[in-house]
């Protein structure tokens, strides 16, 4: 072993030119990884969602007493005392997202052969930015892109890129209705920028992902660009009030650029009227962006597909697959209906990244992103899709909406619980717990129930779900995307926080 790397415990780790003298040691450290996880998996995960512990809490049992970061360490550890310290300080204190009873934001377990992918993408560490530093990454990324193109039917001119998430797709969206069709609607000789982003409007509903707000922030825009629109009481943009908000923009001379829909909010999972909303777009001349980040996989079900209609109409469209595609963090998407306005807003290359062979020039990705080096995040998705098929990743999906449904209907069929809206549109349902006497509780007290009976729910360890506001209310919300929960889950849950409401209701003294 060369002497460079005599200073380290395990030097068979570092120089793994020599498959006589690395291989083992690295199949032995693989093993101990795999095992480690799998203890992880049946001795934590499936135990409990949370482990209970409150920030505080969570801080001194991670950093000790003084609960603050440690120092950097300065000499090398020996693996198998890394992995004990992850025994020890990780793997108790974990969301685990395959418990069954986790009916969490958009966090589903990841599928295994996701998992594997993760590992194969990392070993091979394909940088899918430059051809040339990850030249089958690029391809891999592309026959992905192509997947999620005809899932979305964006068409022959369409294209699309791998993010880190939907808000990094959702930003992206943006710059390209900024760039290309601002630019387009203003005549300008390039991208507008200053005072040409003013008297500029954006619409989108009361129920739109922050992100969308975020990104008009970020590209500049002044803060009245974004103009709410009220959504329906199943929390759906209508197309009618879209319409008249814009003619009122017209009218006062405002410039109404782009119209930004949802399909599978984050709060109650609801479709806004895509349909009309694309209808309205193309009268008024505006981009249609759909953040379809979570009910963009509802097409993989040839069921349920009708759920999440006419993603084809819009110029971008945003698919997060690290959500209901069962994928392992992180890997959003964004499709376009046409490739070269991601070309002409993202295309500046460095003189570093040329090609000495002009006409046989390749696919350089971070010509089509706002991001520069990527790690390989197609793989895993690729791997899970070839390893299901679109079929089994549909099936996926149906159990979840199933399920879902089952929740709704043992709310409906229950005088102590009620959902809003009481059908729930794709898989997440939002519902509160009414004790008997509760709606003439002093105002604001059923609101502060459902915080309480929540945190006795994830204190008790026997489901997970978080909370939203609804109509100035407060609602337990449980996605439902684990694709491992049943029936006997959801009912072991409403059992539980109806057993949790006798102490909390105590604690209320009521």
């Amino acid at each position: 072993m060369p002497e460079r790397f005599g200073w380290s415990p395990e030097p068979e780790l570092l120089d793994v030119r020599d498959p006589g003298r690395s291989r083992g040691p690295l199949e032995a450290l693989g093993e101990a990884t795999w095992r480690e996880a799998l203890d992880w998996l049946f001795d934590h995960a499936m135990r409990r969602p949370v482990d209970g512990l409150t920030y505080p809490e969570a801080r001194t049992a991670f950093f000790g007493p003084s609960g603050a970061p440690a120092p950097a360490p300065m000499s090398p550890t020996p693996w198998p005392e890394v992995l004990a310290e992850f025994r020890e300080r990780v793997a108790p204190h974990t969301f685990n997202s395959q418990h069954p009873g986790a009916f969490s934001y958009f966090t589903p377990p990841p599928l295994p052969m996701s998992i594997v992918g993760e590992v194969l993408g990392q070993w091979i560490h394909q940088g899918v930015d430059v051809w040339h530093a990850g030249p089958i990454g690029a391809l891999v990324e592309e026959e992905v892109v192509g997947w999620l193109r005809d899932l979305v039917g964006s068409g022959p001119g369409g294209w699309g890129v791998l993010t880190s998430g939907g808000v990094m797709a959702n930003l992206m969206a943006l710059t390209l209705a900024r760039d290309v069709w601002l630019t387009k609607l203003r005549g300008t000789s390039g991208p507008p920028r200053g005072s040409e982003l003013e008297g500029v409007r954006v619409y989108a509903s009361d129920q739109a992902h922050f992100s969308i707000a975020r990104a008009l922030d970020v590209l500049g825009f002044p803060q009245e660009t974004l103009q709410v629109v009220a959504s329906d009481d199943r929390f759906r943009l209508q197309a009618a009030p879209v319409a008249e908000a814009i003619d009122r923009d017209r009218a006062a001379g405002l410039l109404p650029l782009a119209i930004a829909a949802v399909a599978g909010s984050t709060n109650t999972g609801s479709v806004d009227d895509v349909n009309g909303l694309a209808d309205v777009a193309e009268r008024g001349s505006l981009w249609l962006h759909v953040d379809a980040a979570y009910g963009g996989a509802a097409r993989l079900s040839t069921r349920d597909a009708h759920r999440v209609p006419a993603l084809e109409r819009a110029d971008s469209v945003t698919v997060d697959p690290h959500k209901w595609f069962f994928q392992a963090y992180d890997i959003g998407g964004l499709v376009v209906r046409r490739r070269q306005d991601l070309l002409a807003t993202f295309h500046r290359a460095p003189e570093y990244y040329r090609s000495g062979i002009p006409e046989d020039e390749p696919l350089h990705w971070y010509q089509y992103s706002m991001e520069g080096t990527r790690r390989l995040r197609a793989l895993k998705l690729w791997m899970s899709w070839k390893h299901l098929g679109t079929e089994g990743l549909g099936r996926l999906i149906e159990q979840t909406d199933d399920l879902a449904a089952y929740l709704a209907g043992r709310c409906a069929e229950a005088d102590d619980l009620e959902a809003m809206p009481a059908e729930p549109e794709l898989s997440v349902v939002c519902f509160r717990h009414v004790p008997a006497g509760a709606r003439s509780w002093p105002s604001g007290l059923l609101d502060d129930y459902q915080d309480r009976l929540q945190r006795a729910l994830e204190v008790s360890g026997e489901a997970w779900v978080s909370t939203t506001k609804l109509r100035g209310h407060t609602f337990l919300r449980a996605g439902v995307v684990n694709y491992l929960s049943t029936q006997d889950d959801v009912d072991a849950m409403i059992a539980a926080i109806r057993r949790l409401s006798e102490g909390v209701l105590e604690d209320l003294d009521l």
